[in-house]
């Protein structure tokens, strides 16, 4: 690694060149709603507070931005932004699954003809070859194939073909990184700004009655009745028409446009169901009640006509002059209520605390969002559609068409609440409410983002607002039910007076009809009064008055107004609320005025200088008031001369409420004292000063600050959050000011610093306060981000009162100084750096200047200093929220470097010592404390983990500010301390993992690490001290140093500073162990994973040469992944082909093999060079067990592997690789057969479909049992262990695949599984393609890499299996052609390279190779069968020229063909045909090879293929039935018999079929006769005394096993070449194939027979004295038996059915009768169905009939042109000394060869008669194999009748009655339902031809026959069993029932006794004859006493008939 050259600097200025500073601060204007900000009123002098308040609002946002934005940003941006239209850039990959797709192969036409059925039948062989392959046209073929060309030109050749068209990024392809890791994503807070809830849009559009004959008021409000409480102000409007509006015209004396608006923006914070709209109704005062004055609307309509048109003419009229008069006065009319619930969403209300966190923060709290998600408060937490308001909610009309009347006396809010939850529940009022009939027409919607021409409640335009618009929306200020948390951003001063209640009862009388004048007055003149108070509708903007409705004739009214006032922004004395009170006189008396006096109030606006709010009740005062009324409260009015004369004594008689919504006024008694103390500092004021009702002299000033200082935090957090910004400000300005009080300096820092603490502690700790995934609360956040700036010193006040003061001018950005002058300063900085960090330059006399220039301090260093130093429960809270104050510390740090100018300094000399010292003390103790809190219980471990995040970001953020030797240094210290302080090594390694993966992503991270290259002028970085794990030994230093740069060597950690870290982590967490540590893996790898993907999609990067050298930095990566090869996942243990046995090579079994052949050997040791095995080997490694690593951190790991070989140096890599030992290498290919696994191409299926997809594919038998024989126990235990895990469907890769498959795409983050459209998955389906090309080829890079490399090394053998290995693996998936065609060139060179070695060596690899290629010749795409057809055409050519070992591999490519053929089900034998033809074209076209044999060999083989061909054509029409198919493939397996490969093979064939059908117990059978077969073989090579002696063996099995025996010695010697060469043919092949025998009869539920197979394993292992393998062995025997004690009864067994076929349609079958075995609980129902169904297929259904009796079928009477089946359901059947031995269940359901079935009848034919007629015929089938066999169908070879005579089939049934009774009676556990049961049958009262009636009939009288007495006299002993057992189980019954079933016992036992009676005489009468003494049974008749009884019954039948 050289020095820094040229071209590095070029690089590294490239790479955004340390900018000297990337801290940028940056002023932004606040984005402001309104077209002008809220602003007071002109030309007043405000108060400080004031002032202050609205500077806060309005000043700019002070920013720090980073300047190229860390790395981790670009690449989320570049991940979301312009990686839009990535996949146009891609091209589409031809995956041959995906082309099959769209059309299937037309060969499977459904009805079947009967010719085929009836060639199935026939018994010859089927191998004629039936189809001449030269009459097909070959496709085209290769050129240059056969030409003559040097390997090193054919491989330069394939390296320039695959170098072309390749994807230059490869994280462009690979799914995004997980979010959940990406810790180093800092969310950028939300900007604060206004709150606004769920907005909703109502628009007015038609408010009438039934007649129109006056103007009418409505104002609109929120009311929520569940909180009892109104939540809006009120929207006025009215919709008069300008004929009603002219009756007002005298009262209006202008009409604003802000008064005309018609519809109204409400905002919502907590929408609930209970929330109302309310209209309320007024019209113009008149005479009369609110009744009398509604009367006509309810009974006159407008379109009576006649009489009813001059009513309202007359009342127009009337109406008219009462506006004139009273115009201004108005009274009550109607209201309606309006349920909003329908447009909200409740189902989030349940939950309602969650919501207030969700709206009222500004995102919700365990919400993780980067950045590009987070959107602005507005559309989030606050939009409709996530909160409350339904996204469903459109525009909705809503009509109302009655209105409530007002009740005069109940107008209250309280009465209309009672209304409400009345309406609630009815949806009407009482009765005696009366309604109006009107249209009220509203539109409700949601409020759309921007609208046009609004607003805001003061009356202020908001952006956009055309000019040309008249009438405006309005917003309506909403009234939150509960706190909401959102600072003020805006200026707002608002008075709400609600007067309530006038209580006049026992005044005057002429006190009636009331109404109250209000006022706002700024001093006690009539003229005083100020336009403040806001208008209704259409009428002027802003009144000096209001009056209130009035309800006629009370004397004490309620009053429901609202009077909305702007408050001056400065307050005074004078400031007060007048109310005058009048009465008014309706009707019009002469000379009188309308209005009569009544009396006063009012209310003082401030008392003590602060804002008076709340309920009042005021007395009212019945005369003019006295001069300076206003200096007092009307309660505390002092004694005047003359007195005041007041209403009831001075007693309050007024109600009223007054309600601020003020950003000025804080409301808050300790923020009020607060403010008012520091105003009192900064500027002049005059002592003593008051605060609130308390005077404070200047000396006890500093004393008063400091305890409010201390109450601070103890005010309400609602009004603290309404002001943080502002107390924030203040309390850091008192920290670094020093104050002058009463000529003493007074140090506030401690005091503002601890009160900062307190306030961040309540914030964070508040649980409606929202954080962010940081756990960082939101508020502080964005004040620190958005609003905090550095304390100004303090100016002169400024005297104006108007905008304030520009900021300093000093405030502006620099621009960028020349590249070249940076990239000097760079190097200057380094050499700097370089040296000690912490030496003291010369820069404290600089330092000292800059402080006497600052009057006051460094807020930086005051605020570290005040870290430092705080203590206790302060000092705990300042390191819990530690991220707070180190943002502060960073903002405040670039704005110092920013003002003072100090960027051309050297970073060393720009803050002081004392300050380094201070920064170098927080991070140790935070270091100190994150250590302290995770050796605590669990509750501390997410606290420790925030600390430990801010602390990395803190440290990031010095990276860009501080000298970087500096913050190395710190993060040396770091690292050391939490090692040395912890002991759990996840926890550790987690958080450093953390730590660091914040710290990489620094935008320079390169530049830090890249090019310190050399360690000359690298600073001493400080290493952790894990030792690293040094390479193997090299020759020369110039080796060893390359071997050194794939290692994590103690130079590189110094010159690589943090990625050595790193590294290191990686390392250690890949190595450890221990609880959790899985989690830890993950976040290691995907740190890594992360930063290379940003480095990836950098645009810094592009260029290969840098990519080279970033890869370069990387390469000690490699040495860690194959480090870690055990513990990777394992994606081939599903899915394996591999050929080797990896690695189980014990030593006993090499000692064992010396008589063995060379592959036998071979396949038993498994070439043990290959020391590292796949993750599911490792139960078999002796070391220790490492934690394995899931799918997904493979994956991840893999990719970043594959990366670094991508774009490192290949040169380079070619010298490693050449250098490397054989057992690296063979690690290296063992990880690159797990990645070809690993990134498979899985297709576009939708994840349903995957799974299906990827069962069947490969995941079969076959490969599972081979996965099993060649990877040793280990991994066969693990397999088989995995694929038991629950719920894993037996493929343990499956579910992870899917997930995988999810987030394949990096713009979407795709939720759980959606419905994605057709475009996104194409898309998916074209990047995922475009992965797996590009990882294949990078695979086959480096496999050629591997193989240049060692072409020089003696181990080329072994290598060569190895990369044989990955490239059958590779075949074996789903390729592209892209691929594959590159993959057939590199096999090509390999043939044409190492063709000897191949053939000799690598036997088992050329088997699986012949398969793999073979596979791709049956290719329906062109391009992958040429090159495939040129391949296998060359492997042939080899092998004949090689070493003439064309026999081994015709024979290879003939079991090939034969397993493909038995297996794929997606094989198209018409492309393969074609393959075919063109091998034979090339074997033609080959000018070199016609002299040789080799032509007509090929010929000849090719011939032998073409009938395999002919077979398979045949399988695919039975794929439908499945018995038929199996008949066939036992047909093909037979005609094999003298070919054991092929027989094999077929039987392995069978056997995947069968499992696939479920059939487990079959396919066990089939490797049983497999092993079978290779027992003969083996015995006939040589005869071991521990191997089974042939087939013979086998028997206990089963007995059908000696089938295999029938070869004779003479058929083939197994010595011939080719012959028996396969895998399978040896000791470990017949272990293996009984083991996976074993597997299924366990699976199938035969445990039994599990221990038969094992009974021939066991001696084999003994003799290889193999005590793994025994160990699990026995563990499975023990599993087994386990099972057969558990399960026992329990199990089923397969269920049987006889089936018989009649009918010339059937072919062959006609007549034929077979025994079905179904799965055990079939129903007749089902098979008849199936069979139907599908024979229906074949013939048409209405020629298929089922035969429904078991009755024999008479051929004469059958239709001949239609099929019969009949099917009748048999039982096993046993002969009496059978029975001696099938003990166990198990032993009466295996082995069977006959089966029973009876079928009843009578004499004149009828199936059914009564007793005494009753026949019954059984018969019994004798198959021609015993089930279970290897097939589910066998055929019937013979049958025997016999019959039953009614008394026999009485004796029979009585039999059975008795045998259940007694079953039932010894049942353990006993079973009470099941005994009544039997019971019941047995001595109910109403039992039909129940036992009583048998007995009547046959026992009644001595039959007159003598040949019956024998039978009465059994059926008579029958009985008397059978009542003793009765006796018995009313007995056992007793002892069983419960109370409630005694009378139940009682009936029971009443019918027994009463049968019992019944029977007695019958039992007891014997045969006198049958017990005479003389007469002697002779002992041949007794043969069997049946037997001969049915042939004397049928004998006397005969005679009879």
């Amino acid at each position: 690694m050289t020095h820094l050259n040229s071209l590095d600097v070029e690089l590294a200025q490239e790479l955004g060149d340390f900018t000297e500073d990337d801290l940028d601060v940056v002023f932004t204007p606040k984005e402001c709603r309104t077209l002008q900000p809220s602003l007071p009123e002109e030309g007043v002098e405000l108060d400080p507070h004031v002032r202050d308040c609205v500077q806060t609002y309005i000043r700019e946002w002070l920013i720090v931005n980073q300047k190229n934005q860390g790395s981790s940003e670009i690449c989320g941006f570049k991940k979301t932004g312009s990686r839009r239209d990535f996949h146009k850039t891609l091209q589409k990959q031809t995956f041959e699954s995906e082309s099959l797709e769209g059309h299937e192969p037309s060969t499977q036409v459904r009805p079947r003809h009967l010719n085929v059925l009836c060639d199935v039948s026939g018994k010859g062989p089927l191998t004629a070859c039936g189809f001449d392959l030269r009459s097909l046209q070959p496709d085209q073929r290769l050129e240059n194939l056969l030409q003559q060309v040097s390997a090193e030109d054919f491989e330069k050749q394939n390296e320039e073909a695959r170098r072309t068209n390749r994807q230059a990024e490869l994280f462009a392809l690979y799914p995004s990184v997980d979010e959940e890791d990406a810790v180093e994503i800092r969310p950028v807070p939300e900007c604060p700004k206004e709150h606004l809830g769920n907005r909703i849009l109502v628009k007015v559009l038609t408010l009438k009655f039934e007649i129109e004959i006056e103007p009418l008021f409505a104002s609109i409000a929120l009311y929520d009745v569940k909180e009892r409480k109104k939540i809006s102000e009120n929207f006025h409007c009215d919709l008069n028409s300008d004929q009603f509006k002219g009756f007002l015209r005298a009262h209006t004396p202008s009409v604003d446009p802000s008064s005309q608006a018609r519809s109204a923006v409400f905002s919502v914070t907590y929408p609930s169901s209970d929330i109302y709209l309310v209209v309320k109704i007024e019209k113009v005062l008149q005479q009369g009640e609110i009744g009398d004055c509604a009367e006509p609307y309810m009974v006159i309509k407008e379109g009576d006509g006649g009489k009813s048109k001059e009513k309202i003419e007359k009342l127009k009229l009337q109406a008219e002059s009462f506006c004139q008069r009273l115009g201004k006065y108005r009274m009550p009319f109607a209201w309606a209520p309006i349920n909003l619930s329908s447009f909200f969403n409740f189902s989030t209300l349940d939950r309602e605390v969650t919501d207030v966190e969700s709206m009222v923060g500004k995102s919700s709290v365990g919400e993780r969002r980067t950045l590009s998600q987070s959107r602005r408060l507005s559309e989030r937490a606050l939009s409709l559609e996530d909160n409350g308001v339904g996204s469903n909610f459109k525009p909705t009309t809503i009509a109302v068409n009655n209105f409530f009347k007002q009740e005069g006396d109940r107008l209250s809010d309280e009465d209309l609440f009672k209304f409400l939850a009345d309406y609630k529940r009815s949806s009407s009022l009482q009765r005696r409410v009366k309604s109006i009939p009107g249209l009220l027409r509203l539109e409700i919607s949601p409020a759309p983002e921007v609208i046009n021409c609004c607003l805001t409640p003061e009356m202020l335009p908001v952006k956009p607002f055309p000019e040309n618009r008249t009438r405006p929306h309005k917003e309506i200020l909403e009234f939150p039910v509960r706190e909401v948390y959102v600072p003020h951003t805006v200026y707002r001063n608002l008075l709400y007076v609600y007067p309530q209640r006038l209580n006049f009862t026992n005044k005057l009388a002429s006190a009636r009809n009331i109404t109250i004048k209000i006022q706002f007055m700024c001093g006690e003149d009539a003229s005083n009064a100020m336009p403040v108070i806001f208008g209704k509708s259409n009428g002027p903007e802003f009144l000096q008055e209001v009056y209130t409705a009035i309800t006629y004739h009370n004397k004490s009214p309620d009053f429901y107004e609202e009077v909305k006032i702007k408050l001056p922004a400065k307050l005074t004395v004078n400031h007060h609320l007048l109310f005058t009170f009048y009465h008014i006189s309706c009707q019009q008396k002469q000379g009188a005025s309308v209005e009569s006096l009544l009396g006063y109030s009012w209310l003082p606006i401030l008392l003590n200088e602060r804002l008076q709010t709340g309920s009042y009740c005021l007395p009212v005062a019945l005369e003019k008031l006295p001069p300076n009324y206003s200096m007092h409260s009307a309660e505390k009015v002092p004694l005047q001369n003359p007195p005041i004369k007041w209403a009831e004594g001075h007693k309050g008689v007024f109600n009223i409420e007054v309600q601020a919504v003020s950003s000025v006024h804080t409301q808050d008694n300790h923020l009020e004292k607060f403010f008012t103390l520091c105003h009192s500092l900064e500027s002049q004021v005059t002592f003593p000063i008051r605060v609130l009702d308390q005077k404070i002299s200047e000396t006890s000033l500093e004393h008063e600050l400091k305890l409010s200082l201390i109450c601070l935090n103890s005010s309400r957090l609602e009004p603290l959050v309404l002001f943080l910004h502002l107390v924030l400000d203040k309390l850091f300005q008192l920290s670094v000011q020093p104050m002058l009080i009463a000529g003493q300096t007074a140090n506030f820092s401690q005091f503002a610093f601890e009160s900062v603490v307190a306030i961040a502690n309540s914030l964070h700790n508040s649980k409606d306060l929202a954080k962010d995934q940081h756990g960082r609360n939101c508020l502080l956040a964005s004040y620190v981000h958005y609003v905090f700036r550095l304390p100004e010193p303090p100016r002169d006040p400024p005297k104006s009162g108007g905008p304030v003061a520009l900021p300093d001018p000093r405030y502006h950005t620099y621009g960028r100084t020349s590249a070249a002058a940076v990239s000097s300063k760079l190097m200057q900085a380094r050499v700097m750096s370089s040296s000690n960090p912490d030496l003291a330059g010369t820069h404290c006399a600089a330092d000292e200047e800059v402080k006497n220039i600052m009057s006051s301090k460094h807020f930086h260093e005051e605020l570290a200093l005040q870290m430092v130093v705080s203590t206790g429960i302060v000092r705990e809270t300042v390191f819990k929220y530690a991220w707070f104050f180190f943002d502060l510390l960073v903002k405040s740090m670039a704005q110092y470097v920013h003002n003072m100018d100090k960027r051309d300094n050297f970073r060393r000399t720009r803050f002081s010592d004392r300050f380094k010292d201070d920064i170098t003390t927080i991070v140790n103790v935070v270091t100190s404390e994150t250590a302290a809190l995770l050796v605590k219980p669990q509750k501390e471990t997410e606290q420790a983990e925030k600390m430990n995040i801010s602390l990395a970001f803190f440290l990031y953020d010095l990276l860009s500010l501080m000298d970087r030797g500096f913050v190395f240094n710190l993060i040396k210290h770091y690292c050391n301390q939490l090692s040395a302080k912890l002991n759990n090594l996840p926890t550790l390694i987690s958080m450093r993992l953390e730590f660091l993966r914040i710290l990489c992503s620094h935008e320079h991270y390169l530049n830090l690490n890249l090019f310190f290259m050399n360690a000359d002028t690298a600073p001493a970085s400080p290493c952790p001290s894990i030792s690293s794990q040094n390479s193997s030994s090299c020759s020369s230093f110039q080796d060893q140093k390359i071997a050194s740069m794939f290692d994590l060597t103690p130079e590189y950690r110094q010159q690589h500073f943090l990625t050595g870290l790193l590294f290191t982590e990686l390392a250690a967490a890949l190595d450890a162990e221990g609880e959790g540590i899985s989690k830890v893996q993950r976040k290691a790898i995907s740190a890594i994973h992360s930063l290379l993907s940003s480095h990836d999609l950098d645009p810094r990067c592009v260029k290969p040469e840098v990519k080279v050298k970033i890869a370069a930095l990387y390469l000690p990566l490699v040495g860690i992944i194959l480090d870690a090869l055990p513990q990777l996942y394992d994606f081939t243990v599903a899915d394996a082909r591999s050929g080797k046995n990896r690695a189980n090579g014990s030593d006993e079994e090499q000692e064992g093999t010396s008589a063995i052949n060379q592959n036998v050997a071979l396949a038993i040791a498994g070439n043990n060079f290959n020391l590292k095995t796949s993750g599911a080997m490792l139960s078999s490694l002796p070391y220790k067990q490492y934690n394995l690593l899931n799918a997904d951190m493979t994956r991840n790991l893999m990719i970043c592997f594959l990366w670094i070989m991508k774009n490192a140096d290949q040169s380079l890599i070619r010298k490693w690789i050449a250098d490397l030992p054989s057992m690296q290498l063979n690690r290296i290919l063992d990880l690159l057969f797990i990645c070809v696994s690993c990134f498979e191409y899985k297709g576009k299926q939708s994840s349903d479909k995957v799974s299906t997809q990827v069962l069947q594919k490969s995941r079969d038998v076959k490969a599972r049992l081979e996965e099993a024989l060649l990877r040793g126990e280990g991994a066969r235990g693990e397999m088989m262990r995995r694929c038991r895990a629950p719920g894993n469907d037996r493929f343990p890769g499956l579910s992870e695949n899917l997930r995988w498959r999810k987030e394949q795409t990096h713009w979407r983050q795709a939720n759980e599984k959606q419905d994605k459209t057709k475009a996104e998955l194409d898309q998916e389906a074209l990047i995922s393609g475009n992965l797996a090309t590009e990882a294949n080829l990078i695979i086959l890079d480096m496999q050629e890499n591997i193989i240049q490399a060692s072409s020089a090394l003696d181990c080329k053998d072994s290598l060569l299996g190895g990369v044989l290995k990955v490239l059958v693996n590779s075949l074996s998936c789903d390729q592209s052609t892209t691929y594959l065609t590159h993959c057939f060139a590199t096999l090509r060179a390999l043939i044409a390279k190492f063709g000897d070695l191949l053939f000799e060596e690598e036997v088992e690899q050329c088997a699986d190779l012949c398969q793999r290629v073979l596979h791709h010749c049956s290719s329906s795409m062109d391009v992958t069968r040429s090159q495939a057809c040129a391949t296998l055409y060359l492997l042939m050519r080899f092998s004949f020229g090689a070493t003439s070992n064309f026999a081994r591999v015709k024979m290879q490519v003939t079991m090939s063909l034969a397993s493909l053929v038995g297996k794929a089900p997606d094989f198209n034998e018409e492309y393969l045909r074609r393959s075919l033809r063109t091998i034979l074209a090339y074997a033609e076209e080959d000018t070199a090879m016609q002299a040789t044999p080799f032509p007509t060999q090929v010929e000849e083989l090719l011939c032998n293929l073409n009938s395999i061909l002919y077979d398979t054509v045949k399988m695919r029409e039975f794929q439908e039935d499945p018995e038929m198919l199996m008949d066939l493939m036992y047909r093909i397996a037979k005609s094999y018999q003298t070919s054991p490969d092929l027989r094999l093979t077929w039987l392995q064939n069978m056997a995947e079929k069968h499992t696939k059908k479920k059939c487990y117990t079959e396919a066990a059978m089939c490797l049983v006769h497999a092993a079978a077969l290779v027992a003969e073989y083996l015995s006939m090579l040589e005869d071991h005394s521990y191997l089974p002696v042939g087939s013979v063996s086998f028997q206990n099995i089963s007995s059908n096993v000696l089938e295999e025996s029938a070869v004779s010695d003479d058929t083939l010697s197994p010595d011939e070449d080719g012959v028996c060469s396969g895998r399978y043919f040896t000791e470990s092949g017949l272990v293996g194939l009984l083991e996976h025998a074993a597997e299924l009869f366990s699976t199938g539920g035969l445990y039994e027979t599990v221990n038969e197979v094992y009974k021939l394993v066991v001696p084999i292992l003994e003799a290889h004295r193999d005590f793994r393998k025994l160990t699990s062995t026995h563990d499975k025997l023990q599993k087994a038996f386990d099972s057969i004690i558990s399960k026992g009864h329990k199990r089923m067994f397969g269920t049987y059915f006889r089936v018989g076929f009649y009918g010339s349609k059937f072919g062959d079958l006609d007549e034929q009768e077979f025994v079905y075995k179904e799965p055990a609980i079939t129903k007749l129902p089902e098979i008849s169905h199936r069979l139907e169904g599908f024979y229906g297929q074949c013939f048409g259904e209405e020629f298929v009939e089922v035969i429904k009796d078991s009755t024999p079928v008479d051929k004469t009477k059958l239709d001949p042109n239609k099929a019969y089946i009949q099917i009748t359901f048999v039982e096993p059947y046993f002969d009496e000394y059978e029975m001696k031995d099938r003990v166990t269940y198990f032993e009466k359901n295996f082995n069977l060869r006959r089966f029973m079935y009876t079928t009843p009848f009578t004499l004149e034919g009828r199936p059914r008669g009564d007793l005494h007629e009753q026949y019954r015929r059984n018969t019994i089938l004798t198959t021609m194999h015993a089930f279970p066999y290897i097939k589910t169908r066998i055929s019937v070879i013979q049958k025997e009748e016999f019959v039953l005579t009614p008394i026999e089939v009485a004796i029979e049934d009585m039999k059975k009655k008795t045998l259940q009774l007694a079953v039932a009676i010894n049942q353990e556990p006993p079973d009470a339902k099941m005994l009544q049961m039997v019971l019941q049958g047995s001595v109910g009262a109403t039992v039909n031809q129940g036992p009583l009636e048998v007995a009547q009939v046959f026992l009644a009288e001595i039959p007159a026959d003598p040949k019956l007495y024998r039978h009465h006299n059994k059926l008579r002993l029958c009985f008397k069993e059978f009542i003793m057992r009765c006796g018995e189980a009313v007995e056992k019954n007793k002892r069983l029932i419960t109370a409630d079933q005694r009378e139940y016992q009682q009936e029971l036992r009443k019918n027994y006794n009463k049968l019992k009676e019944n029977l007695r005489p019958m039992i007891e009468r014997k045969i006198p004859e049958l017990y005479k003494p003389i007469f002697r049974v002779e002992s041949q008749k007794r043969d069997s006493f049946h037997r001969s009884s049915f042939r004397k019954c049928e004998t006397q039948l005969s005679q009879g008939s």
